[in-house]
């Protein structure tokens, strides 16, 4: 018989029902996944563009020109004016592709990049689930295909894009600070010398400098960790981007002189800025200006505000204890104030979810510890009588679990493409301020979330007793 404490039962969790050897929550878990991996194979079918690798086979093809003993940036894609744009780095870690057919090429790309993101979400999930109680696994099987299905992610898997594999660097550092602030005992108690370097975190600012050293934009990172004086890992970061791009000059003089004098500055090589597939403040300002040509004062004033903002938030976000929204929120300052960031550039979103969602469950788990509120004298005994205010927890953290929502609809739907226009040919504001805004409504998101993404004070418990630790006395740090 079970134990009564006051009106509560106390009761052994239930027992898993197993038949027959089988399970029974672990199929029904593992049907739920299947089924929701369904759902965003037909949402991609119902949302996304027709995919052939199309990247892929610029960048295979410029690496199997280049292996066959031609300059690199000599090449051009049959049939258009496209040629490679990433520096000569980026080409040497290609150059295995040249290997393997092209299709072939973009299937790998495509695998690593999802086992790459089910990696990332397990590091982002695993401290809200540990602290909800949930299943790490099962969490991110289903979130895992969700995030596949949105716009950035699968723009980058049908295109053959590396997004997702830079986005797994990045966050790398981040598991690697949140590793090293800790300064637990998972590497003291670890049995290798590896393992006790892995878990110490000394390593972090290796994944941010490769990034770097792959695509420029991620340099806004080091950037934000000397603003917020992790001082190892960003001269990690720059020892590793400048230790790769020399190692570079030394394999590959000819093709590396050739980028950085004159492939780095032709601009044309991307596309021109007006394009609807750039997402950028850039962008954005094209359109509304109706011109190929961003203009440039207008451009750099706004860029230089929403830099200050993006940094200066995310460095308040890390004050509270909230690393991943900080690393978040300069992530997407940094696809905002690119001159070109594509929709497949947008990763950063999946994160600005995840927070948007765990702030809405926060808030939710506060409001239950909300105090009583009177509620009129009752009519037996005149004593006003004392009661929770219902809404609060119905209610509180609605509008964080709406911007979740609407967000995550928002890059699922991408309603960018069905008002798609392209100067000189149509105007942008062919299908009137409507469709103006719908071509630009992912990068009106950005913008908004880079000056309205809540943080989460003391989301990161390592992160936040680092900072008061630096200020406590000796005694206090235990």
């Amino acid at each position: 018989m079970p134990t009564t404490v006051g009106r509560r039962t106390n009761r052994l969790p239930p027992a898993p029902r197993v038949v027959l050897g089988v399970d029974q929550r672990l199929v029904v878990r593992i049907g739920i996944v299947a089924a929701v991996s369904y759902a965003a194979w037909l949402a991609i079918g119902a949302f996304g563009r027709p995919y052939n690798f199309f990247d892929m086979k610029i960048y295979h093809g410029a690496v199997l020109w280049w292996a066959n003993g031609n300059e690199l940036y000599d090449f051009v894609a049959p049939s258009t004016t496209l040629g490679f744009t990433y520096p000569p780095f980026a080409g040497l870690v290609m150059l295995p592709m040249s290997w393997l057919p092209v299709d072939a090429a973009g299937f790998v790309n495509a695998l690593a990049s999802i086992a790459a993101l089910a990696v990332v979400l397990a590091a982002l999930l695993r401290p809200i689930v540990d602290r909800l109680g949930w299943s790490l696994w099962f969490t991110v099987g289903i979130a895992t295909p969700l995030a596949v299905a949105i716009e950035p992610s699968r723009e980058t898997l049908g295109y053959g894009q590396v997004n997702l594999l830079l986005f797994a660097l990045i966050m790398a550092d981040l598991v690697g600070l949140r590793w090293r602030a800790k300064r637990g005992t998972h590497h003291e108690t670890a049995e290798s010398p590896l393992a006790r370097f892995l878990y110490s975190g000394a390593w972090a600012g290796v994944g941010i400098g490769l990034a770097t050293a792959v695509k420029l934009t991620p340099a806004l990172f080091i950037g934000y960790l000397m603003l917020t004086r992790q001082w190892r890992a960003a001269w990690i970061a720059v020892g590793t981007t400048i230790g790769v791009t020399l190692a570079t000059f030394g394999a590959v003089g000819e093709e590396s002189r050739a980028y950085f004098t004159s492939v780095l500055w032709q601009t044309e090589r991307v596309g021109a800025a007006d394009m609807t597939a750039n997402q950028s403040l850039a962008g954005l300002l094209a359109r509304l200006y109706d011109s190929i040509e961003t203009p440039g004062l207008l451009w750099l004033a706004f860029s230089v505000l929403v830099l200050a903002l993006g940094l200066s938030r995310a460095i308040s976000a890390r004050t509270d204890g909230d690393e991943l929204t900080a690393f978040t929120l300069v992530g997407l300052t940094a696809n905002v104030i690119s001159p070109i960031s594509w929709s497949h550039h947008l990763v950063w979103v999946i994160p600005a979810i995840v927070v948007l969602a765990d702030a809405a469950v926060r808030r939710r788990e506060a409001s239950r510890g909300l105090p009583l509120r009177h509620s009129g004298p009752t009519p037996a005994t005149g004593v006003p009588a004392l009661r929770p205010p219902i809404w609060y927890p119905t209610l509180t953290g609605f509008r964080h679990a709406a911007g979740a929502l609407g967000l995550y609809l928002l890059f699922l739907i991408s309603p960018i493409w069905p008002y798609e226009h392209q100067l000189p040919e149509v105007s942008h504001y062919q299908d009137g301020l409507f469709g103006a805004l719908m071509e630009n409504s992912l990068a009106i998101a950005l913008i908004v979330l880079v000056a309205a993404l809540p943080w989460r004070p003391g989301a990161e418990p390592a992160f936040y007793h680092d900072r008061l630790g630096r200020t406590a006395p000796l005694t206090a740090r235990r």
